[in-house]
């Protein structure tokens, strides 16, 4: 991905910096490994399980102060520091792994996540409109996550070879590396907001955290009333973490069932590259999901779940290479209906509410991502990994039974004026997944 240092508008430079700076922040090879780095050190599924439990802990509380950081200093600066960390953090996981490395670490990426979360936009999207361009800001950001979309998957296929080579700290060296590189294309990005003007004094920094502080709870007590006065909404918010989380979780742990099942370490990531393009499939058909009856969608989150645990069950129990075949249909399945459900919920919200809930669904996912950790530590204590895969699966048909009773729902609501719900707006738009 070449660095666009020439070009002949600021919007052409802009857009190239910020598409290889996304492109080099997920090219990340040791990421998709991290259970298996951490098997490697001698911790258990329960220490496994407490690190993600703290990587979800550090992204709820940094995204709290996250967007002060970005209105109150220099969106560039935030985005280097951002890479700087993420290289730490990588670092520690390849030079010195052990727990108390692994953790640091995970709190250093948590760091550079908050940090890149709203920074970034925020830079791009106030300078295209500074140079009249602002119109462009969804197709440049569209490309650059098309851009980290490949390439994540081009280093889930490098690791295979890397890590059959040098090992893990070889697949870390590559990461770290990556971060370096983004930490200087970011420190390349324009900026000609008066960062000293922002910012102002230090009481007035302070006054701006805590009015951010404060908006914040405030958004949060907002978009609890809306969810008070909308059964549907309540129905849909519940969905959105249950459809979506569950399967991202057992996501973390394939490599620990692929090592189970007896596939070769080297050749592990080649089943996540499986699980990968099931993934993507996945996205590519949300569309038709979306459009989908209920109904529909809960048969395919069923046979999903049904997929999944016999997948789960033959790759890891019976060793069958595969059983990962059918983990990568299943992941398919879960993705599309993930996405139609967001879709449902965009659906279900009145406009002036839409961010507040869609935060509240944010944090939903947060909180059920923290339980999942919990049980799938619990439950490896007397499951394997293949048969713990295919009991938390189950929970799904539950689930899917769930899905239908909001389609019926949402079809009574629609069937008359007296209906106990409020109207819809016929003009809201569903949100990309």
């Amino acid at each position: 991905m070449p660095i666009t240092l020439r070009s002949t508008t600021p919007e052409t430079r802009l857009a190239g910096l910020v598409i290889t700076f996304t492109g080099l922040c997920c090219f990340l090879p040791i990421l998709p490994l991290a259970a298996l780095v951490f098997d490697d050190a001698g911790l258990g599924v329960s220490q496994i399980s407490s690190l993600f439990v703290l990587a979800s802990l550090s992204v709820l509380v940094l995204e709290i102060p996250s967007g002060a950081w970005a209105d109150t200093w220099s969106r560039r600066a935030l985005l280097v520091l951002a890479a700087l960390l993420a290289a730490a953090g990588f670092a520690l996981w390849a030079c010195l792994p052990s727990y108390p490395s692994f953790a640091a670490g995970f709190v250093l990426l948590g760091a550079h996540g908050a940090l890149r979360s709203g920074s970034l936009e925020a830079l791009v999207y106030e300078e295209l409109d500074r140079s009249g361009s602002a119109d462009r800001y969804a197709a440049l950001m569209g490309r650059a996550a098309a851009v980290g979309t490949v390439t994540t998957g081009l280093a889930i296929a490098v690791a295979a070879p890397v890590l059959a080579w040098g090992g893990f700290r070889a697949v870390g060296a590559i990461s770290v590396v990556a971060c370096l590189l983004a930490a200087l294309v970011a420190a390349r990005l324009p900026e000609n907001r008066a960062v000293g003007e922002s910012r102002g004094a230090g009481d007035r920094t302070s006054d701006r955290v805590s009015a951010r502080f404060r908006a914040y709870v405030a958004v949060l007590r907002d978009g609890a009333a809306q969810v008070r006065g909308n059964g549907r909404l309540r129905l849909v918010l519940l969905l959105v973490p249950a459809v979506g989380i569950l399967w991202h979780i057992l996501d973390e742990y394939v490599p620990l069932l692929a090592a189970a099942g007896g596939v070769a370490r080297h050749r592990i990531p080649l089943v996540l590259l499986l699980l990968y393009v099931g993934v993507t499939v996945g996205g590519l058909l949300g569309g038709v999901a979306s459009r989908s009856a209920a109904r529909s969608q809960a048969l395919v989150l069923a046979g999903a779940a049904t997929v999944l645990a016999g997948g789960a069950v033959l790759a890891g129990e019976a060793g069958v290479p595969a059983g990962f075949l059918g983990v990568a249909l299943a992941f398919a399945g879960f993705q599309a209906v993930s996405i139609a459900v967001d879709a449902r919920l965009q659906d279900a919200v009145e406009g002036a509410a839409r961010a507040t809930v869609t935060s509240l669904a944010g944090f939903g996912r947060e909180l059920v991502a923290l339980g999942s950790y919990a049980l799938y530590a619990a439950g490896s204590a007397v499951l394997s990994h293949g048969r713990l895969f295919a009991a938390l699966a189950l929970l799904y048909l539950p689930v899917a039974a769930l899905l239908a009773v909001a389609g019926r729902d949402r079809a009574v609501a629609s069937a008359g004026d007296d209906a106990p719900l409020p109207p819809r707006n016929a003009q809201k738009v569903a949100s990309r997944h």
